[in-house]
This record gives structure tokens, sequence and C-alpha cells, in this order.
């Protein structure tokens, strides 16, 4: 009888990964990621890109033909149904993302908080998006953040807004608890992280008391992580509320070197690659050792952590479906992983980015930049591509 990973295998089941693709679209991603495999065309695309926006040159056209059309969902929610209901098909879950960056303007966090509502909403009902999702600063000014981590006092008229952001997140964890769903909150910066840390966990010990509703996440590429992710789900036991736990190896390495090497303090990011899978594989094997007080979302691409987590489950004699544990790749990246969890029973969900194509310009040039910067993604990613095309003209 074969073992439960022999069944699973090494995420290379291609018929089932691409099932969902047509001929035409497996050859638009190929073309596709053979250009994201080119770090010199994608530095100097995205720099095109930015200044083509900048000009308010015509190129929405061709965003909805490449980037845009296969890492986003639409410019709206209504536009992101055709992709959720195709995923469903296949066992595959989503988080409806809207990926605009606010304009540090209280008009704009107000639009950000709205639309983050509706997700919520739609999330109460449809049970094929089990989750929201909320970056903070979208929903307030960062540099208040960091000055309250600085430590600094704020004047009066940055308490207000302050006091404000507060305002917005209770909102949305509120809504979330009232519509019967959950919403994970993006880690950012380290300079603010501290801050985000406290509301974050000052929501969960408001709504998390019957069930998990408010995530925090973690971002396991920082070398004080793992213990963080401990001490938070000791206070969580000790203030009686459970931990939601997202687990990322992290967004932001380039900018928190650079930061911390300017200022003269000590990086926050791991020294290698190795150190951030073994913390990443430690922070699983924590959460699923203590599931009966916390939930855990892991947001991985890495097929190893993939499996240990799957094997974790079978470990602990858990159901594959256990509501607490889910699995979760960005759309449009990974299918390989995603779709052989989902086809073997396992709880999977897509990130689908979605809102104005010229708004969510800065989002796709960091999923460039990151494709690029994550050794062998892209590469992979166009390996794959490329049996799947042609195990097609085969069979």
């Amino acid at each position: 009888m074969k073992t439960f990973e022999e069944k699973l295998g090494a995420f290379d089941d291609l018929k089932v990964a691409y099932a969902s693709r047509s001929d035409y679209e497996l050859k638009k991603m190929y073309w596709l990621f053979r250009i994201l495999n080119n770090n010199t065309i994608v530095h100097w695309g995205a720099n095109l890109t930015d200044w083509a926006i900048q000009l308010g040159l015509p190129i929405k056209w061709l965003m909805k033909k490449t980037m845009f059309g296969h890492f986003c969902g639409g410019e709206t929610i209504t536009d992101c149904e055709k992709n959720v209901k195709n995923l469903a098909q296949f066992q595959v879950k989503s988080i409806l993302d809207y990926s605009v960056e606010g304009k540090g303007t209280e008009t704009s966090y107000n639009e950000t908080l709205e639309e983050i509502l509706k997700t919520i909403q739609i999330s109460g009902v449809d049970a094929n998006i089990p989750f929201a999702a909320i970056k903070i600063t979208g929903l307030g000014d960062y540099n208040i953040l960091t000055k309250i981590q600085d430590g600094k006092i704020l004047d009066k008229e940055e308490q207000v807004a302050f006091e404000k952001i507060k305002e917005r997140l209770d909102k949305l964890c509120k809504a979330a608890y009232t519509h019967g769903t959950k919403i994970l909150i993006d880690a950012e910066d380290s300079w603010y992280q501290d801050t985000l840390d406290e509301l974050v966990y000052e929501a969960m010990e408001k709504y998390n008391r019957e069930k998990c509703v408010v995530f925090n996440t973690f971002q396991m590429y920082r070398h004080d992580m793992l213990a963080r992710l401990k001490d938070a789900y000791q206070e969580a036991q000790e203030k009686g509320y459970y931990l939601g736990a997202k687990l990322v190896r992290g967004a932001y390495m380039e900018k928190e070197r650079e930061r911390a090497n300017k200022l003269n303090y000590e990086s926050p990011i791991q020294p290698d690659k190795i150190s951030t899978d073994r913390d990443y594989d430690l922070a699983l094997k924590f959460c699923v050792s203590h599931i009966d007080h916390l939930e855990l979302f892991s947001g991985s691409h890495n097929e190893n952590s993939n499996h240990y987590l799957s094997q974790l489950i079978e470990l602990h004699g858990l159901n594959k479906n256990d509501e607490r544990i889910y699995f979760a790749q960005l759309f449009g990246m990974s299918d390989n992983i995603s779709f052989n969890l989902a086809k073997n029973g396992f709880n999977v969900v897509k990130y689908i980015p979605y809102g104005p194509v010229e708004k969510v310009i800065p989002y796709l040039i960091r999923r460039a930049e990151e494709n690029t910067s994550v050794a062998g993604q892209s590469s992979r990613e166009l390996q794959l591509i490329q049996k799947e095309i042609k195990r097609r003209k085969q069979d």
C-alpha cells in the first residue's frame, strides 16, 4: 500500500495542477514566466511600467493581457467571481485581496475600509471565500505607527488619526465576527510591526474568545519570529482567546536589510535561507502541536514546507480537511501545489488580488520582483508549464 506521501507525490501531477487552464492559457503563462525569468527585463519593465502610469500612457490593455491578467482576478469584486467559481470546481477556495495602495489621505483610507467591508460581507455568505484580508497601512498613515513604535509622543492631530486607524480596524474585525468569517491581517515593515501587533492582539482578545476570527501574520524570515509566535501563543493562553497564526516567509527582505544597513542597526532578517526554512517548519510543528488552542494558515510556495505540513496533519491524526488548518498560495502561482493538495482533500485557498489596473501596479511590480528574487521560482514555474504543454501534445 502506498504511503500518504507517495500518493501526494512531489506536487508533480501536472494534469491535476493545470486542469483549470486551457491550452491557450498555458501558452500565455509560458511566455509570461519566460519574461519573469529574466532579471534584466523585469527590472527595466517595472521601471518603464511605473513611468508609463505616472505619465498617464494607455497601457491598461497591455497589463490586462499580461501581468494583471495572470496574477489578478479583475478590477472589481464582480470581475473576480468567474475565477472564484472556476477554482471552486477544483476544491480550491479564494480570498478576495483588495490590492490598492492607500494614497495617504483620509478619503483613501475610508474607501479601502468600505471595500474590505464588502469582501467580508461576501465571505460571510460564500463558502468558497472563507477569509477576508487587510493591510493595516491601507487604513492609516504608517508614519504614525512608526512614531509610536519609536516611543515618541503623538501630537493632537496624529492622535486623532491613530484613533481612526483603530476604529477602522475594529470595524473590520467586528464585521468579520458578525458575518461569521475570518480576517487575515498582513505583516508589514519591522519598524512599525510592533505597533501593528498590539492592535491585532487587542482585536484577538476581543473577538477570538469563542472561535478564531482574527489572524496575525508571522514573517519567518525574521530571526526573532519563532520566539514571537510562541510568546503570542502564551499570551493568548493567559488571556483566554484563540490565536490565529498566518505563517509566511516574508515579503520585504531587501528593504529591511537596506534600512538596517543605512541606520546601522542589526538586521531583523535571518542570516540565510536555510535558517528561514528551518524556522518556518518549526513554526508549523509548533502550531499543529497546539492546534486545540489556535488556527493555522500556512501561506507558502515552498514544496517541502507544504509536504511537511501535510505529514504533520497525518502524524497528529487530524482530518485532512480540518477547518483549523489551511494551505494558501497566490493566484497565478504554484498551481502544482494548490491543486494537488486540494485533490488530496486538504483545505486550500488562493489569494486573488483585485483593483483598478493603474492602482494595482505597485503590487504587480513587487510580484514580478519577488519572482526573480526567490531563487528558482520563475524557473520552476516555467519548467512545469513546459512539461504540461509537452504532456498535452503527447496525449
